[in-house]
């Protein structure tokens, strides 16, 4: 384990001062950009949250078909996930994810042309389908450029891009839907699919000319800064335990365990994401705009909450105990949410509480099977835990409309919720602390 700062010797001090500077200088390059391109895939990934609110009494659709539509996204993005990372490999990061926004966003703009469950149940598998390998991708690509213990706070950055489209995309969606309603003759629903899909092109294809493949391809980087990152990731490298062939990741045990853990974990997220405007909507607010005013309250507090533990758990070298903390907030947050459902205040204190504790749980969670997965294992790896887990992101809304359906009530999938997060909290204690503490 790298010593810390007051450890160092008089020799060791500077390069260390170098290395960080070099450092911030590729956080500054790379990370506000793939914020950006994350911010745009997430509100085309989970506006039909809001579309709901129209669409659903435009088309008759049930809750249960809705929920259905919802999660057939996570059937696509899990069939398709892991030969997309395998290729991101092949072809460069920048290509490969140019293509992946320009696909999806030209998917995303054809949900205005809806009318019926079947065209939404293709759509939404379609989007899935071309949207599957962004985020692992993403995931592979910060390994490219960052050694496991600056990668907590990279990783938490980059996903702040979830609360802040939930800040910006809620009432926007809500603004959209309202201004538009009516306007040549086409539902709010439809207009706001086809303008939020357009910020997806054209960052595609920007794409293309600002991102670089890896370290060596940087034109932004001296030679000598180009040494300091590789060295840097050659001996982080070192410590990987499975490094090597496609096949390692699917037959170590250790990353079966992750899937577990990330599937209980994007339960939480996907059931926020997914159903927090009917949530709002559901203690008494009217109006597009001030559900999505309101619905952006508990993205604050996770853009808060996922920053704090991010920096807090590179600082001190440890994973496990930033990872249980924040799930279990999010299990009571959930708890919380059922029982105070009849209170707008207290129902979005709550949401607050699971918001900041489950979007928390990602960025760190990523952190674990990084510190392990090297070379062509962590492509197949990174690409295998993250589509297995998303498969809770077709579980979660279903089980949600369903249950909804069956009882009236939005409590027992409420509870469930916060099950399936102390499960994921009691997972993640099973992991040996000096291998993902490093």
């Amino acid at each position: 384990m790298p010593m810390s700062t007051s450890a160092l010797t008089a020799d060791e001090a500077p390069g260390l001062a170098r290395e960080n500077a070099v450092f911030r200088k590729v956080v500054r390059r790379i990370v506000p950009f793939l914020i950006l391109c994350y911010v745009v895939s997430y509100l085309d990934r989970v506006n039909v949250g809001f579309a709901k609110l129209q669409m659903s009494d435009d088309l008759g659709f049930s809750e249960a078909a809705y929920g259905l539509g919802a999660g057939l996204f996570f059937i696509g993005y899990f069939l398709f996930e892991v030969p997309s990372n395998l290729l991101l490999q092949r072809v460069g990061a920048r290509t490969w994810i140019a293509r992946i926004m320009i696909t999806w966003g030209l998917v995303s703009a054809a949900f205005m042309f809806v009318t019926n469950e079947a065209m939404f149940y293709v759509l939404r598998f379609l989007l899935g389908a071309a949207e599957a390998g962004f985020y692992p991708g993403v995931i592979l690509y910060c390994t490219y450029w960052f050694p496991s213990h600056r990668r907590a706070r990279v990783i938490a950055m980059f996903m702040s891009a979830i609360p802040v489209a939930g800040i910006f995309g809620n009432p926007l969606s809500g603004w959209i839907m309202d201004r538009f309603q009516g306007v040549n003759g086409w539902q709010g629903w439809q207009w706001m699919y086809l303008l939020e899909a357009i910020p997806a092109v054209l960052v595609g294809v920007a794409t293309l000319f600002y991102l670089d493949n890896g370290v060596r391809s940087a034109k932004w980087l001296t030679d000598e800064e180009k040494d300091v990152v590789e060295r840097a990731l050659a001996e982080d490298n070192a410590h990987h335990s499975v490094h090597g062939r496609v096949w390692d990741a699917f037959r170590e045990p250790k990353v079966w365990l992750m899937c577990l853990i990330y599937f209980c974990f994007v339960m939480g997220q996907y059931a926020l994401t997914f159903w927090m405007p009917t949530f709002v909507h559901s203690t008494g607010i009217e109006g597009n705009l001030a559900v999505g005013v309101l619905s952006a309250v508990p993205y604050l507090a996770a853009l808060v909450a996922m920053n704090v533990f991010g920096s807090s758990a590179d600082r001190r070298r440890e994973r496990r105990w930033h990872l249980v903390v924040p799930s279990l907030m999010g299990a009571v947050g959930f708890a919380l949410a059922a029982v105070w459902a009849g209170s707008t205040t207290l129902s979005l204190l709550a949401l607050s509480c699971a918001a900041a504790g489950v979007l928390t749980c990602a960025p760190l969670f990523w952190s674990l099977p990084t510190a392990f997965l090297g070379g062509a294992a962590a492509a197949a790896g990174l690409a295998m835990i993250n589509s297995v887990g998303n498969l809770a992101g077709f579980v979660s809304p279903y089980m949600i409309g369903a249950l909804k359906d069956a009882t009236g009530s939005a409590s027992i999938p409420m509870y469930v919720l916060a099950l399936s997060l102390v499960v994921g909290a009691a997972a993640v204690l099973t992991t040996d602390k000096q291998t993902v503490n490093r």
